[in-house]
């Protein structure tokens, strides 16, 4: 495994993270404890949820099957960059949501009494919230860590021009800016390199890249099994990037190494990348992306690959959420 300081925080993160949407909705406790352990023997100490994970289980069910590995032993919490995040729904109370100082606050708590932990690491804005004045949203997060609950602060889902734009107030303000933003980005989707990842590299943030194998387009050849897979929806994704999926195959098959594998290392090349979420729902799948940070993919390669899924469209403004 390979680390590097997330951002410009003091956080040594593996470059390979743990997310943890699976654990509860697809993956039951014993097996999420499983590629818990599994992930931590194998050196991956970053590890990724939210407060709204949890599937059909009831929101916040993913950070309670964490704070139950954590309790089996504490001193894994000291092991382990937890991050989690908030925004999204938490109840039918439409004040149970968003970046409202009286949310953010009080979903802090929750996530924090929920794992059992006294501190997250690094707490995620899940998505950019345009009801609520940025200044209460900083007053809030200003206040997580002046009492020690938050040490630093990401975006989700942001667009280039928020993420300067909270940069700038944290500026204004004296205060720690931003350290990582977790975008939506795979070989399939790229519309982040046009505004998002150049201004997470100005303001020396780390970037996450979630859905690296956009949905299991990237997996491989067999689209007729495993869950997202089988969907109307991916079934029309398949088909339309069919020409681009043969000739990656074919050049991931050259190489000797899964698509997957691929797809997760061509990430791992892509500068201002600190980690990339690889998000198992089986103890396999896991293992099948341990060797992902070995891999180096020459300059010819990482062309062939441009010229396989070249960067489409304008700037992405419609992209954020």
């Amino acid at each position: 495994m390979k680390y590097h300081t997330l951002g410009h925080s003091d956080l040594r993160v593996s470059n390979l993270c743990l997310g943890t949407m699976n654990f509860g909705p697809r993956t039951s406790e014993k097996e999420s404890f499983g590629i818990l352990n599994q992930a931590l023997d194998a050196g991956i100490n970053f590890v990724d949820t939210a407060n709204q994970y949890g599937g059909h289980l009831g929101v916040g069910t993913t950070e309670k099957i964490l704070g139950k590995w954590f309790a089996e032993d504490k001193a894994r919490r000291e092991k382990v960059v937890l991050a989690s995040k908030v925004y999204e729904p938490m109840s039918d109370d439409p004040k149970d949501r968003g970046l409202s100082e009286r949310h953010i606050l009080e979903a802090c708590d929750t996530s924090l009494q929920r794992m059992g932990v006294d501190h997250i690491d690094l707490y995620q804005m899940h998505h950019i919230d345009r009801s609520v004045p940025l200044e209460e949203t900083w007053g809030a997060m200003e206040k997580l860590i002046s009492r020690g609950k938050v040490r630093y602060v990401g975006t989700s889902n942001f667009p280039g021009w928020a993420i300067a734009k909270a940069n700038e107030q944290a500026l204004s303000r004296n205060q720690f800016r931003l350290v990582s933003e977790q975008s939506l980005y795979n070989l399939i989707e790229r519309r982040v390199e046009l505004e998002v990842l150049p201004a997470c590299r100005d303001y020396n943030m780390g970037v996450i890249p979630w859905s690296p194998l956009a949905g299991g387009l990237l997996a491989g050849k067999d689209h007729s099994t495993g869950g997202r897979r089988q969907s109307t929806e991916a079934q029309i994704a398949f088909a339309k990037h069919a020409d681009q999926l043969t000739d990656y195959q074919d050049l991931c098959a050259g190489l000797g190494c899964s698509p997957s594998s691929v797809a997760l290392a061509w990430l791992l090349h892509q500068p201002g990348v600190a980690a990339t979420i690889v998000g198992p729902a089986t103890g396999d799948q896991l293992a099948s992306n341990l060797d992902v940070p070995d891999i180096t993919l020459s300059k010819e390669v990482l062309a062939r690959i441009d010229e396989i899924f070249p960067v489409q469209g304008e700037a992405p403004e419609a992209y954020a959420w």
